[in-house]
């Protein structure tokens, strides 16, 4: 950003995130579990809007920490990803990023309900796995909660009302995306309203095709990506005006 103002070059940034994804206690367990899993696995974790924080409400929270971890134990997690669950992270800075971060979230007091652990397979074209982690007994204050990972982990934070899902949502210096598991209709648009975030889903994670614009608010950048909103960004308004 700061090269582009030197030079007066428009851009967009579309930048990192620790997205919400809210499962209240009305929300079909089964789907936002399996949803949910995907979220924060995906591509190894390596996504920019990665649903890594699992907002639970306290009703239905053990209930889901069941159905994620069950997911997590029978997870197949190495070489040969068309075959596989999870495949490799990236390089070996990111592994060792990652790496760190387990050992931070159980230093900070969260709990290790799955994973938690790492498979060094070597750079010589095996590859550095992590096992997909799910850290509970998590608050929002943690560097685990607040900062992006980039990896397969997910921290997972109990609410006990609509209010405080929404605190603790927007509680964050990101705003890429976020999920809404309700059978409440009403409850999804309004909460969808109040989140701080370039876009939300509404009882699935990761939606929206090339037609939806993409971008983040706050940290997460400026500008959005495909649908017609992003044709604004590489264009330039021209006015002429004639007096005849």
């Amino acid at each position: 950003m700061a090269r582009a103002a030197e030079r007066i070059i428009p851009l967009t940034l579309e930048l990192g995130g620790k997205s919400p994804n809210i499962v209240f206690a009305d929300a079909d367990l089964e789907a936002a579990a399996a949803s949910a899993y995907a979220g924060f696995t995906f591509k190894s974790g390596q996504v920019c809007s990665a649903g890594t924080r699992l907002l639970v409400h306290a009703d239905v929270h053990d209930r889901l920490i069941d159905l994620l971890t069950e997911r997590a134990r029978v997870a197949r997690v190495g070489p040969g990803i068309q075959d596989l669950d999870m495949g490799s992270i990236a390089n070996r800075a990111q592994f060792d990023r990652v790496s760190e971060y387990l050992a931070l979230g159980q230093a900070e007091g969260a709990t290790i309900a799955a994973g938690g652990r790492t498979l060094d397979m070597g750079d010589g074209g095996r590859g550095l796995f992590v096992a997909p982690t799910i850290f509970t007994d998590v608050s929002n204050s943690m560097r685990i909660a607040r900062e992006e990972i980039f990896g397969p982990v997910l921290s997972v934070i109990r609410f006990s009302s609509d209010e405080e899902a929404v605190d603790i949502a927007n509680d964050t210096p990101y705003g890429l995306a976020a999920g809404i598991w309700t059978r409440d209709v009403s409850r999804a648009h309004a909460v969808a309203r109040r989140i701080d975030a370039g876009q939300v889903y509404v009882n699935e994670y990761f939606a929206g095709g090339v037609e939806t614009p993409f971008g983040g608010f706050k940290s997460s950048g400026v500008g959005r990506e495909k649908g017609f909103e992003a044709l604004k960004h590489y264009t330039q308004t021209k006015t002429i005006t004639v007096r005849l």
